[in-house]
């Protein structure tokens, strides 16, 4: 263990991924960065994660500290390791995580059948581990991050524990949804199953169970915070948190600007203003075989699904490209969208380039040779995307919603007059306000110098964690100084 991490006040992550071990979206990327920053704040931060293959080939050299002869049906360890930094707690159980495929999919692109299982699994090893501690060591905190850690409340509470809980809410349209009937092999306390604890119309809702059980209640940006108290938004759990409202924090996530940083980035030639993005500029160009037009060249990195708004995007773009403007997409998710954009791009040689899949070194590129990057979300939690777009000076256009409305300045007159602005948003979900918002890309790309203004601004915006960890580490601190408090 690290000096820092040795030296601060201990505290629990219970995630399902964590980068750069395993990785499906941006939870990944906040689980992975956040030790790092909360360390900064006095805050020493291990996290549990599942053993899937990928994490347990990182753990080759970890020490057992805890064993479970039967863990939901069967045998499990925990091992403890460093990797990459982290200080990370391995839930070793072959017969759940020891699996081809996803965290959460088959290699048939099908939820595995014992997700809740392998979940709650997770939970209850982290209430068991929380609870007794690991030799000297007892977190003061736990930070659990969406349903698949939300179960943990109630493993603490059935326990007797009073440890303070911090649930973080990535995504609420995930709810970790089961039967009723399998409260029994999942060991759940039966009086929990109620409206005022994790019950959901005749399911077990893990969600559920950490925002009634947690102590305080985090999400991504104040955007999706306030977004969350209405039905448009909150997939029927909006009740729960509008009662919960004033233990609801909404704390913008940062990105690793050490990682992500267009001055030392190997996989780009780096460059330190707007003027230094011309030769990726040209290389992206090359890479997607698009013809120079007189327009702006946007990208899109992002799954591909229908909350990212990726539909309405094709809907808008023949008057973006009919201006000259470019577009190269790199993605992958729903198969019909992917055929649907592949069939766009064969129709528009040269002007579209189109790549399934993901690769992250090419993604870096993206955004260093790109003008803008394009972000039509339905609804965005917080969004990374336009956080890596402003650090490389690449303009982002989103969609108003979540934390993409809560990290662009828009372009608006005043924004322009004083020197301010960013990038465009735009209305959600709208396909004349997308193609209006594009149309005023390609009118911003002809004014030179307004546009680099505009790069050399979102070069210089704040995307890190310098503002969000010591809102985390205060968090954490008044959740454990209540809880000692409250103690006999």
């Amino acid at each position: 263990m690290s000096a820092a991490a040795a030296s601060g006040r201990p505290a629990l992550a219970v995630a399902s991924e964590c980068a750069p071990l395993v990785k499906t979206g941006g939870l990944a990327d906040v689980v992975g960065a956040l030790p790092a920053a909360l360390a900064t704040q006095g805050w020493a931060l291990r996290t549990l994660l599942p053993g899937y293959p990928a994490v347990m080939a990182a753990a080759r050299r970890a020490r057992q500290v805890a064993g479970f002869d039967d863990l939901l049906g069967t045998p499990a360890r925990v091992l403890a390791c460093s990797h990459a930094g982290l200080e990370l707690l391995v839930l070793d159980a072959p017969a759940l995580f020891d699996r081809p495929g996803g965290p959460y999919l088959g290699p048939d692109g099908r939820d595995w059948p014992d997700n809740d299982r392998r979940f709650a699994a997770l939970c209850l090893a982290a209430a068991q581990l929380a609870d007794q501690g690991i030799g000297a060591w007892r977190p003061q905190v736990l930070h659990l991050h969406d349903w698949q850690a939300g179960l943990t409340p109630a493993y603490l509470r059935a326990r007797g524990s009073t440890l303070p809980c911090l649930m973080s809410i990535h995504n609420i349209a995930f709810h970790g949804l089961t039967p009723a009937t399998r409260l029994a092999a999942l060991a759940l306390p039966p009086e929990g199953f109620t409206i005022d604890g994790f019950e959901f119309y005749g399911h077990v809702s893990a969600l559920k169970a950490g925002l009634t059980g947690a102590q305080a209640i985090a999400t991504v940006s104040p955007g999706y915070a306030r977004e969350l108290l209405t039905p448009a938004f909150g997939m029927g759990l909006e009740g729960v948190l509008q009662a919960r409202a004033p233990d609801l924090h909404g704390i913008l996530n940062g990105i690793d600007t050490n990682l992500w940083n267009p001055a030392t980035d190997a996989a780009i030639t780096p460059y330190t203003s707007p003027a230094g993005k011309a030769a990726n500029r040209a290389r992206l160009v090359d890479d997607f075989g698009l013809v120079p037009g007189d327009g702006p060249l946007a990208v899109v990195v992002s799954r591909l699904s229908a909350q990212k708004g990726l539909d309405l995007l094709l809907d808008a773009l023949p008057g973006y490209l009919a201006r000259g403007g470019r577009l190269a997409l790199l993605g992958s998710g729903e198969r019909a969208l992917e055929n649907a954009w592949l069939a766009a791009g064969a129709a528009s040689p040269g002007q579209l380039g189109v790549r399934i899949g993901y690769d992250q070194a090419l993604s870096h590129r993206m955004y260093a040779g790109a003008d803008a990057v394009l972000v039509p979300s339905r609804f965005e939690p917080c969004g990374l995307t336009q956080l890596y777009a402003l650090r490389y000076g690449a303009l982002p256009v989103v969609a108003r919603t979540g934390g993409l409305a809560d990290t662009v300045i828009h372009a608006n007159e005043a924004a322009l007059a004083a020197g301010v602005a960013t990038g465009i948003v735009h209305d959600a979900e709208s396909i004349p306000a997308l193609a209006q918002a594009l149309g005023q890309l390609c009118q911003l790309w002809q004014d030179r110098r307004v546009f680099r203004q505009m790069q050399r601004n979102a070069m210089k915006h704040p995307v890190g964690w310098q503002a969000s960890a010591p809102r985390y580490a205060a968090l954490y601190a008044a959740l454990s100084d209540n809880n000692k408090a409250d103690t006999p």
